[in-house]
C-alpha cells in the first residue's frame, strides 16, 4: 500500500507521537477493506506505540477510527486516506496522540469552551485540493474538544450514501446528521457558524486598533508581497482578507512559478501566510471589506468591513483578486452544487460514469475537459466563439479522446433540472439561431473571472470591464489608494505578475508616506 519511501517518511513523522494511540477497524470482505488492513498493518509497523485494537462495527464499512488508548474515538476515516489525505491521517495519528496542534491560543480555547455535542461528517474525493483542510480543521478540533467528532467520508467509496443525500460538490459538511457547510471552511469559519458570539466579538476587537501606516486588502499573492515589503521597511501593516491565499486556494497544479517546477494552490497558500507571519504583520482573516472611506486632506483613510468595524490607514492597497465568473442564466444558482459546479478537480469524480458539459474553451476550459474524460462518461465542451482560445497543445490532446464533443458558436441559456438536481442544459447555435438541448448531470464552468470590486465603485476610477485603474506604480485615483494583482488594469492574470504589481504598490505606497504623511501617530 505505502511505498518504502513513504513508509520509511510515515515512520519519521510517527517518533513524534506523545502518548499510545490505537486503531480500530471495521471491515467487511471487499477489495477496499483489504487495502486498508494492508495499510493499518503498515501503520502499525511504524511505531510501538500504534496498535491494532479489536475490530469495530461501525456501519459504514470499511473504514477504522484513531484514538489515545484509554479514550474513545473522534477521528474516523471511512474510506482509504490516500492522495491529498495523507497529510490528514499523519497529523490525526500524531494530534490523537496529544501532539500540539500548531494553531492560536487563542483559538484553542475557543474550540475548548464550546458547549454541546458535534458529531461532523465530511465528504470528499481523494483528488479534491480543498478537502484536506477541512478534514484537518474538523480533526484538529475533536482532538481539543471531546465532544466534537469528524469523519471523513470517501464519496468515491461510498456512492450510495452520496446519491442518497445528493452530494454534487466536495467538501460537504454534515452537522448532528443536518447539511452544515459545502466548500473550503477554515477552523476559524466553523467556529463562527457554531459560537454565535464570536464575530461580534472580533468586530470590537477590530474596532479598537491603532491606525496602520499600510493597510493592504486581499489575502492572494499581490496582497502577500505587498504586505512582506511593507514590513521590511518597518512600517505598521496589517492585512485585511476575507480568505487568506485567495484564488490560489481553488487553483490545482501550478507549474509556471519560477524556479519552483510545480506546487499546488493549497501549498502555495499556506507558503505565503507562513511569509507574511514571519514578520510583524497584523493579519485580519476572515474579514469582508464593505466600503473605502474617502479620506479628508491630511487625513486617515478608513475601511469599512462588513462586521460594522472601521480600521484606519494612512496609506492603502487594495489587492482583492478576482472570482469565477459565472453564466448568469435561469437555473444556475437553484443547481449551484447540484450539478452546477466550477472546480474540476474537487467535484470530477462525484460524476463518474456520467455526461458533462464543460462551459468554456480556453485554458482552463479545456484542461478540465481533458481531465473530466478521464472519469465521466461523456464531455460536451460549449464554447461561445467559433474557435476554441486553448493552446494548441491542449486542443491537440482533447481532439484526441474519443467521449469528448466540442461544440463552437454555443451560448448556453439555461440550466435545466428537476427541482433537485441537474438534468441538462439549453443553447442557442449562434450561426443558425436554432436552439437545443442537451441531456446531462453536471455542469463545469470555466469562463474566466470577475474582479473583486463591486464595493469600490465611486471610490476609485474602475475600467468598464470593473478593473481598477493603475499607472505604472500602482497608484489608483485616490491619493494614498495603491493597487495590485487580479483586481487591476494590468494584463496577464498570473501568480507571478501578481506578486510583483503587490511589491511594486507596497513599495509606491512606501514613497508616498514618507512624502506626504506625518508618522501614524501624528495623524490620529
Amino acid at each position: 500500500m505505502l511505498d518504502a519511501n513513504i513508509a520509511g517518511q510515515l515512520k519519521t513523522y510517527m517518533e513524534r507521537l506523545a502518548a499510545p494511540i490505537e486503531l480500530v477497524a471495521s471491515l467487511d470482505d471487499s477489495a477496499r477493506a483489504e487495502e486498508m488492513r494492508v495499510l493499518l498493518e503498515q501503520i502499525v509497523a511504524t511505531s510501538a506505540q500504534i496498535t491494532l485494537a479489536a475490530p469495530g462495527d461501525e456501519a459504514r464499512k470499511p473504514s477504522f477510527a484513531i484514538r489515545r488508548a484509554g479514550e474513545s474515538a473522534r477521528m474516523q476515516f471511512a474510506g482509504l486516506p490516500m492522495g491529498h489525505e495523507f497529510t490528514s491521517l499523519v497529523l490525526a495519528l500524531l494530534q490523537a496522540s496529544g501532539y500540539p496542534p500548531k494553531i492560536d491560543a487563542g483559538v484553542i480555547e475557543q474550540i475548548r469552551a464550546l458547549p454541546g455535542d458535534y458529531r461532523f461528517e465530511t465528504y470528499v474525493s481523494l483528488s479534491c485540493q480543498n478537502c484536506p483542510d477541512v478534514v484537518q480543521a474538523l480533526n484538529t478540533m475533536a482532538a481539543i474538544n471531546p465532544k466534537i467528532s469528524n469523519v471523513m467520508i470517501d464519496g468515491a467509496a461510498f456512492q450510495d450514501e452520496v446519491a442518497q443525500r445528493q452530494i454534487m460538490a466536495v467538501p460537504a459538511l454534515y452537522l448532528n446528521g443536518e447539511p452544515f457547510a459545502q466548500g473550503r471552511i477554515s477552523i476559524e469559519e466553523i467556529l463562527a457558524k457554531l459560537d454565535t458570539g464570536a464575530a461580534a466579538r472580533e468586530a470590537a476587537k477590530l474596532a479598537r486598533k491603532e491606525p496602520f501606516d499600510l493597510l493592504v486588502v486581499g489575502g492572494g499573492p499581490a496582497a502577500s508581497a505587498a504586505a512582506v515589503y511593507a514590513a521590511r521597511k518597518g512600517i505598521r501593516t496589517g492585512v485585511v482578507a476575507e480568505r487568506f491565499g485567495g484564488q490560489v486556494l481553488d487553483t490545482m497544479a501550478i507549474e509556471n512559478f519560477i524556479s519552483v517546477p510545480h506546487t499546488e494552490g493549497p501549498q502555495l497558500a499556506r507558503a505565503l501566510e507562513q511569509h507574511v507571519r514571519e514578520y510583524q504583520v497584523d493579519i485580519m482573516n476572515l474579514q469582508r471589506a464593505e466600503a473605502l472611506l474617502p479620506a479628508q486632506p491630511g487625513g486617515l483613510h478608513e475601511l469599512r468591513l462588513a462586521s460594522g468595524a472601521v480600521l484606519k490607514a494612512r496609506a492603502i492597497v487594495l489587492a482583492t483578486g478576482a472570482r469565477w465568473r459565472e453564466m448568469n442564466v435561469p437555473g444556475e444558482q437553484q443547481y449551484r452544487g447540484r450539478g452546477v459546479a466550477y472546480c474540476p478537480h474537487c467535484d470530477g469524480p462525484l460524476f463518474k460514469g456520467k455526461r458533462v458539459a464543460v462551459i468554456g474553451g480556453g485554458n482552463s476550459g479545456i484542461e478540465a475537459a481533458i481531465d473530466l474524460a478521464g472519469i465521466v462518461a461523456h464531455v460536451t465542451v460549449l464554447e461561445f466563439m467559433d474557435t476554441l482560445r486553448a493552446d494548441a497543445v491542449l486542443q491537440l490532446k482533447l481532439r484526441s479522446l474519443p467521449n469528448v464533443t466540442v461544440i463552437l458558436n454555443a451560448q448556453t441559456t439555461e440550466v435545466s433540472g428537476d427541482g433537485e438536481k441537474v438534468k441538462g442544459i439549453v443553447y442557442t447555435d449562434r450561426a443558425s439561431g436554432a436552439s437545443h438541448r442537451i441531456d446531462l448531470e453536471g455542469i463545469f464552468v470555466q469562463i474566466g473571472l470577475l474582479p473583486n470590486t463591486d464595493w469600490l465603485k465611486g471610490t476609485v476610477e474602475l475600467a468598464r470591464s470593473g478593473e481598477i485603474q493603475v499607472d505604472a506604480r500602482g497608484q489608483t485615483s485616490a491619493p494614498g489608494v495603491f493597487a495590485a494583482g487580479d483586481a487591476t488594469t494590468v494584463p496577464y492574470k498570473q501568480i507571478i505578475i501578481a506578486m510583483g504589481e503587490g511589491s511594486k504598490a507596497s513599495l509606491s505606497a512606501f514613497d508616498y508616506l514618507i512624502r506626504n504623511s506625518l508618522p501614524v501617530a501624528a495623524a490620529a
